[in-house]
């Protein structure tokens, strides 16, 4: 059974960075493509990030580009998001998910953590 826990969301100022962790369970972490997606309040859940199995593939929605890298570690299980010069448009819950296989970045994601809060300042 996937299991994805997320952790490193809190509360930053605006311009301030967070970096996200998503621990998978399960002994082929390193044959899955992974995303972050974030829903904002009132707003739809929107793809983020997303990151190939072998790490060579990797989008970003344009509102993050140059701010938020999104990176894997498979020896640990963990997939990374990184976010930089955070804005208080970036408030959300973020989730990672795991992507169904042989799928573009579009999806479907298939397994969703339970996702974590984060909350920028202005």
């Amino acid at each position: 059974q996937v299991q994805l826990v997320e952790s490193g969301g809190g509360l930053v100022q605006a311009g301030g960075s967070l970096r996200l962790s998503c621990t998978a369970s399960g002994r082929t972490f390193s044959s899955w493509s992974m995303g972050w997606f974030r829903q904002a309040p009132g707003k739809e859940r929107e793809l983020t990030a997303a990151i190939s199995w072998s790490g060579d593939s990797i989008y970003y929605v344009d509102s993050v580009k140059g701010r938020f890298t999104i990176s894997r570690d498979n020896a640990k299980n963990t997939v990374y998001l990184q976010m930089n010069s955070l804005k208080p448009e970036d408030t959300a819950v973020y989730y990672c998910a795991r992507r169904a296989p042989y799928t573009n970045y579009l999806g479907p994601y298939v397994n969703w953590g339970q996702g974590t809060q984060v909350t920028v300042s202005s």
